[in-house]
């Protein structure tokens, strides 16, 4: 715990002025963004008698090491200084709302020749109209379901619309009139363009416009005595005002409106949007956050507009913010939003009529909202909580560890060696912190050998991460390893980091990793209290035996066996047995089994890969670009390998040389097996396969979603 004179500055070096401020902790890790119109008054209130602050500023302030600041000219500049800097930095200690779910969104895709209507969760794409956020996923295919009898717009993937085109049929809902198959034809592109356009305009509440013109075509079709026409628009026509029951109008004058509710307590808020857009509710959304100062209903009310708009722009922003506390000062929230908008935006407490009503339903929603969130979390921090303090005990740990890393390896037979690395905070699963590795200091299968290599690895750039932010003294030395100055681990033989889709080798790969300085999350800054391999007695005394090697005695071992979940530590011929309701050995089990299903998963990854390589993938200098123009121009690589280098030539982008490294590199390459019918045993005489290595069709991508963060080393 740090004592907050000993960082606190001198009050005649913090500028009178408007600025944003930082507060780090010794790790150089950003853990408190705020803003001030002036930063000298709001820094004191900071460094005052502990005893007087509120204990999670308390916390804070004796977790900080450091505090600086930025002096800009406005309070509008600070105040969007703040939002970005939060969101770059993810500040342990600020107020952070936490969506209590992923929130589905009614979208159309614009952007595309033939728009389609699809429900849509996540970060919001360009070109993209969106209509939402909705409660329920099968609310909006309710909606869409009766909109398409009028807006016939394509709702198919693209997989199905191209199928339909290959085979020039369209899908079911094509043959029953609820999509203008643009797939086969039926409609123009600028026709299937403006039929969409025309159902954005009604969920957007432009819907007056349509049922009078279908009521005017019914009243035609009747006194033109067409009964079935006019039946069918009568059913369309009713469908429309089915949808629109579904979003009872809430304020007579059809206004466009977000409505801000905020419910508190010492410890927590709960934050309820209710978005109206033509009178109607067209979306709810809910946030909680804990509360880390003494904060006001308006500072809260403030960092929901930050986070709510902090992205938008043009109609996303309407053009009144309804809200139950004013921000202080307001007007600067106010030129934000307006700025954000490009119009004029009213930022205002309701205080009578239809505005006020609908405001006080925001408001039971948000007290609701935070009582079920207080009683699911007390629930889980305690669970959590017990979970830690029982490790702690059975491990003879001086506190319960906060941090846990899980090692895991994974092979088949020896093949494709790769490992693990997940960490868990509090408990909770810290994805952006997964780490994956590639075994290569050796060849074939020993999984004691695997682990002592990884610990080694992963600590190395812990201490040489320690060594570059100056906790160490330049000229240290890391396990024979020279540190120099600015952090770089000059290692011969250490291997290839591969971060991302590329790959560095040796210092350059170890200094890309090291070369963040100014807050932001680095790979390996942080230490564990505790590591968990993935096995038993032999795998734990090599995680140990690495870590003794480097010096390192302050961080406990521990290993999971998967035979009777037996908790192994270090030197000990015994296990420790934990009861099998423990929540200790639960937590311990959901971070081994995490890490065993982040390394099976890139195992597999690697292993399909390698399947997938062709003899186009020894060819040097040759990337996928070429490699797909080849396949697309020769339709395989049978024919491709027959082809002469005049021939080759006439693909763009290869060269006379290039074609004659590729004529070389195939005619040196064995052919692919024969395929063979199984039911007759007859050899089927077809093209070569593709197996340039995943060079055409879709790309292949490592891991799911939430693994694709685990940077490779």
């Amino acid at each position: 715990m740090a004592d907050p004179s000993s960082y606190r500055p001198r009050p005649g070096d913090i500028p009178d002025s408007p600025g944003v401020y930082r507060f780090r902790d010794e790790h150089r890790r950003v853990i408190y963004v705020g803003k001030a119109k002036s930063l000298r008054q709001r820094l004191a209130n900071y460094f005052q008698d502990l005893a007087n602050l509120h204990p999670r500023t308390r916390t804070m302030v004796t977790t900080a090491a450091s505090v600086e600041w930025t002096v800009v000219s406005t309070e509008v500049e600070a105040l969007q200084l703040e939002y970005s800097w939060i969101k770059e930095y993810d500040p342990r200690f600020n107020v952070k709302y936490r969506d209590d779910k992923s929130y589905p969104y009614l979208a159309v895709t614009m952007n595309e020749q033939f728009p389609r209507v699809q429900v849509m969760r996540g970060h919001k794409k360009k070109g993209v109209r969106y209509f939402g956020p909705y409660a329920h996923a099968w609310a909006i295919r309710d909606t869409v379901d009766l909109l398409l009898r009028v807006f016939p717009v394509r709702t198919c993937s693209t997989g199905v619309f191209k199928n339909a085109a290959r085979t020039g049929r369209p899908c079911l809902l094509g043959y029953i009139g609820k999509c203008s198959a643009p797939c086969v034809g039926r409609i123009a592109p600028e026709d299937h363009q403006e039929l969409a356009e025309e159902f954005c305009d009604f969920m957007a509440g432009r819907t007056g416009t349509y049922l009078r013109r279908l009521e005017k075509q019914m009243m035609e079709a009747a006194e033109e005595m067409e009964y079935e026409r006019a039946a069918r628009l009568r059913d369309d026509i009713g469908a429309l005002k089915k949808a629109m029951e579904k979003n009872a109008v809430v304020l007579a004058d059809a206004t466009d409106a977000d409505l801000i509710a905020v419910a508190e307590d010492e410890l927590e808020a709960a934050v309820q949007i209710f978005h109206v857009r033509g009178g109607r509710v067209r979306g709810q959304r809910g946030w909680v956050t804990d509360k880390v100062e003494e904060v006001t209903t308006g500072a809260l009310v403030e960092h929901a507009l930050q986070q709510l708009y902090g992205e938008e722009s043009g109609d996303a922003v309407p053009k009144e913010v309804l809200v139950p506390a004013l921000p202080e000062p307001v007007e600067p929230v106010q030129e934000w939003l307006t700025a954000r908008r490009g119009a004029n935006v009213s930022l205002r407490i309701p205080q009578r009529g239809d505005k006020k009503a609908l405001m006080e339903t925001v408001q039971r929603n948000a007290l609701q909202a935070l009582a079920l969130h207080k009683t699911r979390r007390a629930s889980d921090l305690t669970t959590r909580s017990r979970a830690l303090e029982e490790i702690a005990g059975a491990l003879d740990l001086d506190s319960a560890p906060l941090r846990i890393e899980c090692y895991d390896i994974s092979h088949l037979q020896g093949d494709d060696v790769v490992a693990s690395m997940v960490v868990f905070e509090d408990g909770l699963q810290r994805k952006s912190e997964y780490r994956r590795f590639q075994i290569k200091g050796f060849a074939g299968q020993d999984d004691v050998r695997s682990m002592h290599e990884v610990i080694t690895r992963r600590f190395k750039r812990y201490l040489a991460e320690k060594e570059r932010t100056g906790e160490w003294t330049d000229g240290s030395e890391v396990d024979g390893s020279r540190v120099d100055g600015s952090g770089t681990v000059a290692s011969p033989g250490e291997g290839s980091l591969a971060v991302g889709d590329g790959a560095l080798t040796g210092t350059e790969a170890i200094t890309d990793s090291l070369k963040d300085d100014d807050g932001r999350p680095r790979k390996f800054a942080y230490p564990p209290q505790l590591v968990v391999v993935d096995g038993g007695q032999p795998q734990v005394a090599a995680a140990r035996r690495a870590l003794d090697e480097l010096g390192i005695d302050d961080i406990a071992v521990c290993g999971l066996a998967k035979r009777l979940e037996e908790v192994w530590v270090p030197g000990e011929d015994d296990p420790v047995v934990l009861p099998r309701t423990s929540e200790g050995l639960y937590l311990l089990q959901r971070v081994r089994d995490e890490a065993h299903r982040f390394a099976i998963t890139y195992q597999r990854t690697k292993r399909a890969k390698r399947f997938r390589a062709g003899p186009l993938d020894d060819v040097p200098g040759l990337g996928e670009t070429r490699k797909q123009a080849l396949i697309k121009h020769f339709g395989s690589v049978k024919k491709l390998r027959s082809a002469t280098i005049e021939q080759i030539q006439e693909v763009p982008g290869i060269g006379r040389k290039t074609a004659e490294t590729i004529a070389v590199a195939l005619a040196q390459a064995a052919p692919a097996a024969p395929a063979v019918n199984t039911a007759t045993g007859e050899i089927i005489e077809d093209e070569e396969p593709d197996t340039t290595g995943g060079s055409s069709g879709e790309p292949v991508t490592a891991g799911a979603p939430d693994e694709r963060r685990g940077q490779e080393t």
